[in-house]
């Protein structure tokens, strides 16, 4: 009966404030329509948002005493139930903007990591998001319980004689971060085992990398001729799917390749994630070639093409071969689309094949396959030169 009842029942997201702090970056979003798209999908409401101008964030309350009574009674006028704000907090600054608020303030982060503990479904990447969220946690324990100070301990206890309740926390959590890490080690040894399976069989390796949302899923789809999950929204695809497919040319001959759809980036992902995505990750950095996706339709795509960058170059991937695939073209005016279906982009100094394509319609896929499979079977020509 109590299940039938909680099923009826509709579910109400929390109102949120979202809070942005510009420290002239060329990075922040004005507008927080990232943040609002985020708060979203992780399952909340944005009910207002507030920006402000600072040099340096305050040690205290990120945004200083003023500013904090100015975010407290806009929350109050809107009807908001938590506060968000757009950069990472310290575990200081978050304990103290709690309480000065009186109501519970996150950051970026934890809302990343909380679409990612929603979204993980393979056991890789629940373990992966499992180890970000401890790490995470084990920074955060001092805040604003005082239960964390009563001290446990003694017979039939848990904890040693006088142990605090925040030691114990914090024991727990690092245990809980060994074990998980010593989980996730042994998958990721059985990953690499398939990946120097799929080396022996000399496929060429293509994976598709991209900024969050910008239709990566969707062109996996339409070139493997699969079923992955795709929308129009961030982080829709989390664990790393590789199928093989056929490339064929136009003289008849054609070739196999390995194609991996890999997790989106975004703009400040969380260091932890991209640490604990290292295996996932990985499927990118030793690649042959990696295919950038690019929401062309999107007014901030530069912005995001250096976002990407950035990561590649933090998990040692910036060396591969890429193509820029500019996706989405359907959905640019009339005045603003390509005259012609591909070009060169000029990328880190260097000179970089660019694709215009609409994974939605199929725009451009024809011409795309022809690259792919000349670049497959120019490898496959040059392997076949110096094997033995």
């Amino acid at each position: 009966m109590s299940t039938d009842l909680k099923d009826t029942q509709k579910y109400i997201p929390t109102p949120v404030l979202l809070v942005g702090v510009d420290f002239h970056k060329t990075d922040f979003d004005a507008q927080l329509q990232e943040l609002g798209l985020l708060v979203q999908t992780a399952g909340m409401k944005p009910a207002g948002q507030l920006t402000c101008k600072r040099q340096a964030p305050d040690p205290a309350l990120f945004v200083g005493k003023g500013k904090a009574d100015e975010i407290k009674a806009l929350a109050l006028e809107v009807g908001a139930q938590e506060v968000v704000f757009d950069q990472s907090l310290s575990p200081a600054q978050q304990r103290n903007l709690e309480r000065h608020l009186d109501m519970p303030v996150n950051d970026r982060t934890l809302v990343i990591l909380e679409i990612f503990g929603q979204r993980a479904r393979s056991h890789e990447g629940k373990l992966q998001v499992e180890l970000a969220r401890l790490q995470y946690l084990s920074t955060r324990l001092v805040r604003r319980w005082s239960h964390l100070e009563r001290q446990r301990g003694g017979i039939g206890n848990r904890g040693g004689p006088g142990e605090t309740q925040i030691e114990l926390d914090r024991r727990m959590l690092g245990e809980g971060i060994k074990r998980t890490r010593e989980r996730l080690e042994k998958v990721m040894r059985q990953r690499q085992t398939q990946r120097k399976q799929r080396l022996r069989r000399d496929a060429y390796r293509i994976s598709l990398v991209g900024y969050t949302n910008a239709g990566k899923s969707t062109l996996f789809n339409a070139l493997v001729k699969a079923k992955t999950y795709a929308a129009d929204q961030l982080f829709a695809t989390l664990d790393t799917t590789t199928r093989q497919i056929y490339l064929g040319q136009a003289d008849g001959h054609g070739t196999s390749v390995s194609l991996s759809d890999t997790v989106g980036f975004i703009r400040d992902l969380p260091h932890g994630l991209v640490k604990a995505f290292g295996a996932t990750l990985q499927e990118a950095a030793e690649a042959d070639l990696l295919l950038h996706v690019v929401d062309a339709h999107h007014p901030r795509w530069m912005e995001q093409i250096e976002q990407v960058q950035s990561v590649l170059q933090e998990i040692g991937a910036q060396n591969v071969a890429q193509i820029l695939i500019f996706n989405k073209v359907d959905a640019l005016p009339p005045a603003r689309r390509p005259l012609q279906s591909q070009d060169i982009y000029e990328l880190d100094g260097l000179a970089v094949p660019r694709f215009f394509i609409s994974a939605q319609t199929g725009l451009g896929l024809a011409e795309l396959k022809t690259a792919l499979a000349l670049r497959a079977g120019t490898y496959s020509t040059e392997n076949a030169l110096v094997d033995p």
